[in-house]
């Protein structure tokens, strides 16, 4: 599935969740019962979202309201972190909200002169910010969103008062950090129009930055923010569908049981040699360099110079993080050299869709077409289900197999 992110009014975390909870609406994929069931893994007592269909300058979008905490404590990342590791999540979820909060400890270490460890966060650390995140990776998963692309992003101007660091400019600090290296504007209209939350999510889950690429809409959502704006509806549009068949440059069919073809993209393999420190360590970075946005990591044992044995890490990363992710390298393993190598790697397309099961609903990824056609349940819900009824993994995994091929194919004959 591909989406598109009209950012012409900016974009925030609110107005992203309800842009997605409005695409997901028809047909029940994504709502605020799933959104609700996430915030209360996070263990926030008391916060539970609500929605409403308001006018934002003629145009009519979905608007959510998450109760902001009376005297919100200022989170540090560690505490955030342990939070989402803690939170029964799916690991999709958990890892991109995790990059999200990565990229905004380092955006305000950056800003304000500190280690990303040491970040506290004031109005991105609240109840209301964390469920934005975590609520928009939710929802970019069960809507199978596969490939984002984003506009040219209006992030206001002026300045924005009553903030933990006093008055700041528009676009806030790290507002800005975050946006190094994409395409933005001041916009039409004056104030904060894109917050530091929502420039994290854009910048961790967007693969590029342009027009409105080649697709069969299947689904459309307006995330309305919360005040008028002069100049512009106060609205971030979603348009999201299936790409055009490069080989015959005709439509492929609508809706969201679509066929799934191969696609290339550029990638960039960084790889390092280790053998100063212990496997643990290494493990730890494997485990940050994840989170901070690699698209693969993994090890392999080496046979090193005067015979000693180490590790070479290998992380697979997108060309626009790589420089990024070789410094992360650096920091987290004392490497002293870095080696990458541009490569080209074909991707399977794949949908995550929700299948009712004999426990209940549950999701599969369906993968490929033709012979290459795959049906997988996703290891969290099979180990849930597992751990609730006492069955083993195996079977669990088996029964809600046939229960897919049944649903997404009916009964055979």
């Amino acid at each position: 599935m591909i989406a598109y992110l009209d950012c012409a009014s900016g974009v925030s975390g609110d107005k992203f969740l309800a842009a997605l909870l409005d695409a997901g609406a028809a047909d029940q994929r994504f709502t605020l019962e799933h959104l609700n069931e996430a915030i209360a893994a996070l263990g926030l007592a008391g916060t539970v979202a609500s929605s409403a269909r308001v006018l934002r300058g003629g145009i009519f979008g979905l608007h959510v309201t998450i109760p902001a905490e009376e005297n919100p404590p200022h989170r540090h990342w560690q505490q955030i972190r342990t939070m989402l590791v803690e939170a029964e999540l799916s690991e999709g979820v958990r890892d991109r909200a995790l990059r999200a909060f990565e990229s905004l400890a380092r955006a305000e270490a950056t800003v304000h002169g500190t280690d990303p460890e040491s970040v506290h966060f004031h109005e991105v650390g609240a109840a209301d910010s964390i469920a934005d995140i975590v609520g928009v990776s939710l929802g970019l998963e069960l809507l199978g969103v596969e490939h984002l692309v984003c506009s040219t992003i209006a992030v206001g101007s002026g300045v924005t008062p009553g903030c933990a660091h006093g008055t700041l400019p528009v676009p806030a600090p790290a507002t800005l950090e975050l946006l190094v290296g994409a395409p933005i504007e001041s916009g039409p209209a004056a104030g904060e129009m894109t917050t530091p939350t929502g420039a994290a999510l854009v910048r961790v889950n967007t693969d590029a930055f342009g027009p409105m690429p080649a697709m069969v809409p299947s689904r459309i959502g307006y995330g309305a923010g919360t005040r008028e704006t002069l100049g512009m509806p106060n609205v971030l549009r979603l348009v999201m569908g299936h790409g055009l068949r490069p080989e015959t440059d005709a439509p492929s069919p609508a809706g969201d049981s679509t066929s799934m073809t191969d696609s290339g993209e550029r990638v960039v393999l960084l790889e390092t040699n280790l053998d100063h420190i212990a496997p643990e360590q290494i493990a730890f970075c494997a485990e940050e360099l994840l989170a901070s946005g690699a698209l693969d990591v993994w090890q392999s044992p080496a046979a090193m110079k005067k015979g000693r044995l180490g590790i070479e890490l290998r992380v697979l990363a997108r060309p626009a993080d790589a420089d990024r992710l070789a410094t992360a390298i650096h920091e987290l393993t004392g490497s002293l050299g870095v080696r990458r190598t541009e490569l080209e790697r074909s991707v399977l397309k794949r949908e995550v869709l929700q299948v009712q099961g004999p426990w209940g609903e549950f999701r599969v990824k369906v993968s490929g077409e033709g012979a290459c056609r795959r049906v997988r349940p996703e290891h969290d819900d099979i180990a849930r289900i597992a751990r609730t009824t006492g069955m083993l993994y195996h079977e669990v995994s088996r029964r809600l197999r046939e229960a897919a091929d049944l649903s997404l194919t009916g009964p055979r004959l």
